[in-house]
């Protein structure tokens, strides 16, 4: 596309072109039809990051705390996330989930497991061992809980729909288009970035892994840190696919915010297994050995990061050993499917998550949309936010409406 070659006004400038930037400039467009939007993204494609590393779950909202943006978003966006994939022709299934619990300890979480579900709304089934292998005939467990919403999808093709419905209401899309200052001006905001300056009346940070950094750039300070985790999976060879027919998940660590190492299905037909969660040494490290100097120093300087280490140290140091053992990856895996062995499995790409951390060690749990008189800068937005991402985009538009009135 053409550079902006000077200062152009916008009602609307997004800058992000992940699923949540996305999913905020369709619901912009649809709420003030007549605005001019523009969406920035400093990548060369939509959905390069987050958005296109995850598994392409769509989650039912059964982890999240009841009453909590999780929760209710979580909720809604399955449904409206499934029926867009529908209404356009995206590919998606809605398969199920089976979440188990391994060892006695497990019983009571997935009891608490079920009674959240239960509260959040959502279709959820005690199912015994002998009924979770009617569904997952290879999966050893004392107990489960079925959730059928649980639905699968590609997220990619979703993002780039998202662009194509933005574009075709009118609204600009701008890749290759990084943001270097944000400045407040008599009328709202002017963004200037290396691809030219845009004059705007709101700004809507959904940078994910850089969402702190930009939201000081405009700023603000949103009170937290973002923390890059690198998720890391392995793929079951196609002869082994028949070992899992759709997803399994073991009873999560309630003091942790990762999901422990699960089966997925994806709609490409393959399975993948896992992810641990270790620390990223660059907010956009892949591969182990990536390395940002700016990037680790910000974490090893913060005194959240050094908190929440000091409490998570135990289970931080399995995610590690998991990390660099493919040994001990198997066999976290084998209290869900003992039949998986080392050689079933070959390496896949890895996923970064955008995880919040609080000053004093903690995590944020749940989404963080930072408002000003004339921005909004989603703060933490990890998953399910993919699954959300239709009402996210509503719930900004919400916060801009109450902010306009004002």
């Amino acid at each position: 596309m053409a550079a902006a070659t000077k200062a152009l006004m916008y009602e609307f400038t997004i800058v992000g072109g992940g699923i949540v930037g996305l999913s905020t400039g369709l619901a912009l467009g649809i709420r003030y039809p007549n605005a001019r939007i523009v969406v920035l993204e400093k990548e060369s494609q939509w959905a390069f990051h987050q958005s296109g590393h995850n598994s392409g779950v769509i989650h039912s909202g059964i982890y999240y705390k009841p009453g909590s943006l999780k929760a209710r978003l979580c909720r809604e966006g399955s449904r409206s996330m499934v029926r867009f994939c529908r209404e356009h022709g995206i590919d998606y299934e809605v398969c199920g989930k089976v979440i188990v619990a391994s060892e006695a300890k497990d019983l009571p979480l997935l009891e608490n497991l079920y009674r959240r579900g239960v509260e959040n709304g959502l279709s959820v089934k005690k199912i015994s061992a002998e009924e979770v292998s009617e569904i997952e005939p290879h999966v050893s467990c004392l107990a489960g809980l079925h959730v059928p919403t649980t639905a699968i999808t590609d997220y990619r093709q979703v993002c780039r729909k998202f662009a194509e419905l933005i574009s075709s209401r009118g609204g600009r899309l701008e890749l290759n288009t990084k943001v270097e200052t944000i400045s407040n001006t008599s009328t709202g905001q002017l963004v200037e970035t290396n691809n030219g300056k845009f004059e705007t009346r709101f700004v809507i940070n959904c940078t994910g892994l850089h969402s702190d950094r930009v939201a000081k750039i405009g700023h603000v300070d949103p009170q937290v840190r973002i923390i890059p985790f690198r998720g890391e999976y392995y793929e079951l060879k196609p002869e082994k696919r028949y070992l899992v027919k759709n997803l399994v998940y073991p009873v999560p660590n309630p003091d942790f915010p990762f999901l422990g190492v699960h089966f997925t299905r994806l709609i490409n037909g393959s399975i993948h297994a896992g992810p641990n969660a270790v620390l990223s040494l660059k907010r956009e490290g892949y591969k182990k050995t990536d390395f940002n100097l700016r990037d680790f120093a910000e974490v090893i300087s913060y005194k959240g990061f050094w908190k929440l280490a000091a409490k998570h140290a135990g289970q931080g140091i399995q995610e590690i050993i998991r990390s660099i053992s493919k040994a001990a990856f198997v066999r976290s895996l084998q209290r869900l499917i003992p039949e998986i062995n080392a050689d079933d499995l070959v390496p896949t790409h890895a996923g970064i998550r955008a995880q919040a951390l609080l000053n004093n060690g903690k995590l944020v749990d749940d989404f963080l949309l930072v408002q000003t008189r004339n921005a909004v800068h989603v703060c933490n937005a990890p998953s399910p936010a993919a699954t959300s991402s239709l009402e996210i985009g509503k719930a900004i538009v919400e916060r801009i409406d109450q902010a306009t009135a004002q």
